[in-house]
């Protein structure tokens, strides 16, 4: 399957989130599958889509920071010392349980790019216990495909899809950050450090041998960009928009 392999630079909030939207609409419109790994150029909180903007109050730590809505669901995430991956591609059906297998097969491959790296990981299964709310923060959420660390969560992901395609995109905790000292990351929990650019190249080439990605390294395309830009201004960088709810 080609494959277009996108690794940004670290970019403002509200564009990356453009960027990812923009992916998107291009992939159900013909424009083939895409894997993309980015960062984020200042520590940055982006809210879920359904959050309420006043439950920053929630967070002190991170009540400075510049925020951004995405376009998906859970819980808010403090984006600094992490790695952000997003991968669009068409769908038939996006009620198909193929949509969800596209986490597990994710976040399986990922787990073993982990291992590879002396990192030991795991899927968090059905053993979550109750919560009575759900907290504020993503990272102290749980969901039975999450991937943990002794009981710590490392990775989430979350998925929208849009006229025939879907988007799927991640955060992956690599360490502590200062604006949320509550959440250790990698390198806390397994005394490893392993570098975001060991994770994009060993988890894209686990990828590509999982799905038979073939990829073509290159930038987002003139007209995705332009959409970008359009979407940015209109959406996540619109005040309207990340204070809706």
């Amino acid at each position: 399957m080609d494959t277009r392999l996108i690794i940004d630079e670290p970019a403002r909030g509200s564009w990356n989130m453009a960027i990812d939207e923009a992916l998107l609409e291009s992939a159900g419109q013909g424009g083939g599958p895409v894997l993309r790994f980015y960062r984020w150029s200042e520590p940055t909180l982006s809210l879920g889509y359904f959050q309420q903007i006043a439950n920053r109050v929630q967070h002190p730590t991170s009540s400075l920071l510049p925020v951004v809505r995405r376009a998906t669901g859970g819980g808010a995430i403090v984006h600094d010392c992490e790695l952000t991956y997003s991968f669009v591609t068409a769908i038939r059906d996006r009620f198909s349980s193929e949509i969800q297998a596209f986490v597990i097969q994710f976040h399986e491959s990922l787990i073993e790019t982990l291992k590879h790296c002396g990192v030991r990981a795991g899927l968090c299964g059905d053993a979550m216990g109750e919560t009575k709310a759900e907290p504020f923060l993503c990272f102290q959420r749980r969901s039975s495909l999450d991937i943990l660390i002794d009981g710590s969560k490392v990775v989430g992901s979350a998925q929208r899809s849009y006229h025939g395609a879907l988007l799927q995109h991640g955060s992956i905790l690599l360490s502590r950050s200062s604006q949320a000292v509550e959440l250790p990351g990698i390198q806390e929990l397994s005394k490893r450090e392993p570098s975001h650019q060991q994770i994009v190249g060993d988890w894209s080439q686990r990828l590509a041998k999982q799905f038979g990605f073939r990829y073509r390294s290159c930038a987002p395309t003139p007209a995705e960009l332009a959409s970008a830009a359009s979407i940015e201004h209109r959406r996540f960088a619109n005040t309207s928009w990340t204070n809706k709810r």
